[in-house]
């Protein structure tokens, strides 16, 4: 038998059983090998936190099954299936589970050179690449990052791959924001991004970002990252708030013309998607422009899901990747 992971109510997660199938045409078999959790929206679902009407409530239905960054290895191909062998390494946005059968289209080659548990951020990666492509910064820019959690870390990697001139980083947390700067940030700051605004004056010159890029999906922190945007410059929402109502504008946007967009993993185009921007991102891994190395701070048989989801409930700012281990798994 297979297992997989499964909220079966709120605040409950446990480890079922489920009968594997073999693929059919066009599909492979895909055995996991490692997926992280993304800590923002698995812990959403999994507190509920989120109001009545908003996407997350039409979403989460139980039984629930969280997860969508696996990293698993071809096992058997179907009929008619081309480019996949048995023993090839794919990423699969795919929940998290033992076995997965799905259509050989959804499956992306994980190169060699990079390593299975560091590649399972890729897709964190695409999201925050979206937000990059939202921010539409380039050489020479001003960029503020609000929190330094999974999201933040990765939306930080791909402004200094872009050769962004100023990265800064606010998070309360120290250990966080170690790990920003070796991602590249140029400036941190360990505050709460109600008090941080001194300090990024500090850092910039006197100047205001001209982007400032919320990872938090707190509705508490658009208030503050519109004041902190300079004249003209825009805020970049990355973290979908479950709360979308207790979010607030202030006169910034229209005294001092500061936008606001959004970024979501669904906004894939036919040039930009899951498979391509993948792909996009095990390059720069590999040309050493996306360093993705040492983010994973623990890792937990599946059966200790439990554990590992306490873990990021009670002392999340200690965290960073959190790595389930599909190849100690009894399942």
């Amino acid at each position: 038998m297979a297992v997989r992971l499964v909220f079966t109510r709120k605040q409950q997660v446990v480890i079922e059983e489920f009968q594997p199938v073999r693929p059919e045409a066009g599909q492979v078999a895909v055995k996991s090998l490692y997926s992280l959790m993304s800590t923002g929206t698995e812990n959403i679902c999994f507190n509920r936190l989120f109001a009545d009407g908003t996407s997350w409530h039409k979403w989460v239905r139980y039984p629930f099954y969280p997860g969508y960054s696996m990293i698993g290895e071809v096992a058997e191909v179907g009929p008619d299936v081309t480019g996949f062998n048995v023993g090839d390494r794919v990423a699969l946005r795919a929940s998290h589970r033992s076995w997965h059968v799905l259509p050989a289209s959804h499956c992306f080659p994980v190169p060699a050179g990079i390593d299975s548990k560091d590649a399972t951020w890729f897709s964190l990666g695409k999201i925050a690449w979206l937000g990059a492509r939202a921010a539409d910064y380039a050489m020479g820019d001003s960029v503020l990052i609000i929190g330094a959690g999974p999201i933040g870390q990765m939306s930080l990697r791909w402004a200094a791959a872009a050769d962004v001139d100023s990265i800064i980083m606010v998070d309360p947390s120290q250990r966080r924001l170690e790990y920003a700067r070796a991602g590249g940030a140029t400036g941190c700051i360990a505050s709460t991004v109600q008090q941080c605004r001194e300090e990024v004056g500090t850092l910039l010159g006197d100047r205001s970002p001209r982007i400032v890029m919320d990872a938090t999906g707190n509705a508490e922190v658009l208030v503050h990252a519109l004041g902190l945007a300079a004249n003209h410059g825009r805020v970049v929402l990355m973290g979908d708030t479950g709360y979308p109502g207790e979010q607030r504008l202030t006169g910034d946007v229209v005294n001092r013309g500061v936008t606001i967009t959004g970024a979501h993993d669904t906004h894939n185009t036919a040039e930009w998607n899951n498979a391509t921007i993948t792909a996009h991102l095990f390059r720069q891994v590999l040309a050493g422009r996306f360093n993705i190395s040492g983010l994973i701070t623990h890792t937990f048989k599946p059966e200790q899901a439990a554990e590992a989801f306490h873990l990021a409930n009670t002392r999340r700012a200690e965290t960073l990747g959190i790595l389930f281990d599909w190849t100690r798994s009894s399942g």
